[in-house]
């Protein structure tokens, strides 16, 4: 009788613990990858509320998060009922126009839940891959009526199963270019980037939290990196911590005013919210998750789409060997800490220096900043019409020289640096890009640094996230192609808009000019993290590593990698556009190694990650587009190392002569970076190469088909 009664006590004390799994287990439905080992359970708990949970092969890799939306007319994150769901497979295959493989496979399962409570409709879709999962929020109608919404807070959760490795940087409104922490979970805190001083325009008002992607690694080996995909008419999600929990939670950079997040109508869907999941690093960087997520190409015609290596004068700038302005009192001096006043640098002979030395090498791109007027009075100043974006100056030929470069093969890429007064740049756009089309030209860098005018927006708001899609569409009218610096950190856009090249949106090689510049673990992060949403503009194939007879005094200034290290990035940093970032004259004194410049293609048919560690090292093999030609490169961080690779991708009963650009014996990121060895092998399918990589540096391999 004794055990009866206290197995009934036990009953009665477990009875709402029962009722709970029993409710929530009731209203759950399980979605899984195409293969089966990535499985996401969503539904509702018993107070309504959404939620869902993942694992991978058969292990948890998110923990029981909640879903919901909150905006000033309705509350959508709990009392609901599920009202209808449906499940569905698609499958298919496409060819980018331009990109890292000659085809993609987009393969998933959906399940899309439809949602009801007393204040509104909800649905959300979740698609589940085999290297990851996407979710996303509808805002049905009800009736014929559309009724306008303003987004509040979106209560998304990403509740990870244990501390993991994470690789972050803190959730700045306003910038991307800093460099990235390494901790546990539990140890993000931003408060050290209050000493950052080479950001001009930041703002990180909460210390816990950071932005997407972020990568994490769990104790077991699995890889997770959480972004999104697809933004469009939505502000950028980044994501608050709460370390004790390890959780993040979606946070939604405001509209100006700061009350309101985002307007939308009835019929909008959300950006994806997106988990890529691998059992190695590997995994990650060959992932086309966030692609397959966004929209198919939206341009009829992409014959004028054209990946290119370009040259151009920049540098020159950021190391204070010339000034973008012509009055020579240029501000940008505070930063190179030069004494002396520089010259004009778009001048029309240093152009045609340009022109001719990419005619001459093969590059198909000359970038020329400093053209226009205005920048004597641009720099830490927040005003509108500084630019046109069509007003030369005095010493620069407009259309003679952009005749001349399309003449010579490598037209102009024209620099249009907004100072971020974008309601200026909105109503210079079409006449701008007239005279770019009228010039025969067709690619432009857009630039936005400064604070955003309008006053109370933000680089990662909607407004702006509106805009940038918008200099896409006008662009494209005109058959433009965009090279975007300081925007939103892409989500794959590029496959809806062709266009859109590349970005920065991250720290890139410059800041090595005027700061203290990327470690060298940084370019080992980068493809795991701000890479993932798409290409980046980083700016390599500095030569003239220290620049010593650049500065005004002698400092420690320099770029954090070995020569060997700045030729390997033109593989394993992608882009459709690679700059050779140096100065002319620079590669005339050292044309062994800028043969491999010459060489390496932007379009691949095929892309092989060998090895791969965030933040230690990455080695990379690309075949060219329409060759049987591979070109491989692989860099490290701070640590040497010793690597050994195996060429077992090419082509069986053909041979390939290999050459091989590679640190000297000597050779050291800060104590002898320009010490790079030169040799020829004959390889073939199988072939086995051993590598020496110095400290933060490198290899660059040129494979041909005999």
């Amino acid at each position: 009788m004794k055990q009866h009664y206290s197995t009934y006590w036990l009953f009665i004390l477990l009875l709402p613990v029962l009722c709970y799994t029993i409710s929530v287990q009731a209203q759950t439905q399980t979605v899984s990858s195409p293969s089966g080992k990535i499985k996401v359970d969503v539904g509702l708990n018993s107070v309504g509320e959404p939620y869902y949970s993942a694992t991978f092969n058969g292990k948890p890799v998110v923990g029981m998060s909640k879903l919901g939306m909150i905006t000033a007319e309705q509350i959508l994150n709990t009392g609901f009922k599920v009202t209808g769901s449906k499940k569905s497979t698609f499958d298919e295959t496409w060819k980018p126009v331009w990109g890292e493989v000659a085809q993609i496979r987009n393969h998933y399962n959906e399940l899309e839940l439809n949602l009801q409570n007393k204040s509104g409709l909800l649905d959300i879709t979740f698609r589940v891959f085999d290297d990851g999962f996407g979710f996303r929020y509808g805002f049905p109608k009800s009736g014929d009526q559309t009724q306008t919404l303003t987004v509040m807070e979106e209560m998304t959760e990403f509740r990870m199963t244990g501390d993991h490795t994470a690789w972050w940087q803190p959730g700045d409104w306003d910038s991307n270019e800093h460099v990235y922490s390494t901790t546990k979970i539990s140890e993000i805190d931003a408060v050290s980037y209050l000493n950052e001083t080479a950001i001009s325009t930041q703002f990180i008002p909460d210390y816990k939290s950071v932005q997407t992607p972020i990568a994490m690694k769990t104790a077991e080996g699995v890889h997770l990196a959480i972004h999104e995909a697809a933004l469009v008419g939505f502000p950028s999600m980044q994501l608050k911590v709460d370390n004790a929990a390890r959780k993040f939670s979606a946070f939604l950079i405001p509209g100006s005013g700061e009350w309101r997040k985002a307007g939308i109508q009835t019929g909008f869907k959300t950006p994806w919210r997106t988990i890529l999941i691998s059992a190695n690093a590997a995994g990650l960087l060959e992932s086309k998750m966030i692609l397959n997520l966004n929209e198919p190409n939206k341009l009829d015609d992409v014959s004028w789409i054209k990946p290119a290596k370009y040259i151009g004068i920049w540098w020159e700038m950021h190391i204070g060997k010339s000034t973008w302005d012509l009055s020579n009192q240029s501000d940008m001096q505070q930063i190179t800490g030069s004494t002396r006043r520089p010259p004009h640098g778009a001048t029309t002979e240093n152009t045609r220096r340009y022109i001719d030395f990419a005619a001459q090498h093969g590059f198909t791109g000359v970038l020329v900043e400093g053209w226009n007027t205005g920048w004597e009075d641009w720099f830490g100043k927040w005003r509108e019409d500084v630019f046109d974006f069509q007003t030369p100056y005095p010493d620069y030929d407009l259309r003679g020289l952009a005749a001349y470069s399309v003449q010579k093969g490598a037209p102009i890429i024209v620099h249009h640096e907004t100072s971020s007064a974008v309601t200026s740049y909105e109503k210079y756009m079409d006449p701008a890009y007239k005279l770019i089309s009228d010039l025969g030209l067709h690619a432009i860098k857009t630039g936005y640094v400064g604070r955003i005018i309008p006053k109370g927006e933000w680089h990662d708001g909607q407004w702006m996230v509106d805009h940038y899609v918008r200099v896409l569409e006008k662009a494209a009218a005109s058959k433009i192609m965009v090279d975007a610096h300081e925007p939103v950190r892409p989500t794959g856009l590029h496959r809806t808009y062709p266009n859109l090249m590349a970005c920065e949106a991250a720290r890139g090689n410059e800041f090595n000019a005027w700061s203290s510049g990327n470690p060298p673990e940084h370019e080992c992060i980068l493809p795991f993290t701000r890479l993932l949403g798409g290409p980046m503009d980083y700016t390599p194939g500095i030569f003239n590593i220290k620049f010593s007879e650049y500065k005004a005094t002698p400092n420690d200034r320099q770029v954090h990698t070995t020569l060997a290290k700045q030729l390997a990035l033109y593989v394993t940093m992608y882009s459709p556009i690679q700059m050779a970032a140096d100065l002319p004259e620079h590669y005339e004194r050292n044309m062994a190694p800028f043969r491999f410049i010459e060489d390496v293609a932007v379009d691949w048919d095929d892309t092989k990650i060998l090895k791969a560690a965030i933040g230690d090292y990455i080695i990379t093999a690309r075949k060219a587009k329409g060759t049987n030609n591979w070109f491989i490169g692989g860099i490290t961080d701070e640590n040497a190392r010793t690597e050994t690779i195996s060429l077992d991708f090419l082509d069986s009963g053909k041979t390939y002569e290999a050459t091989i650009y590679e640190d000297g014996p000597k050779a050291h990121w800060k104590d002898n970076p320009t010490e790079v060895g030169i040799r020829t092998v004959v390889v073939k399918k199988g072939s086995q190469l051993t590598m020496k990589l110095a400290a933060g540096g490198g290899f660059a391999i040129s494979v041909m088909a005999k």
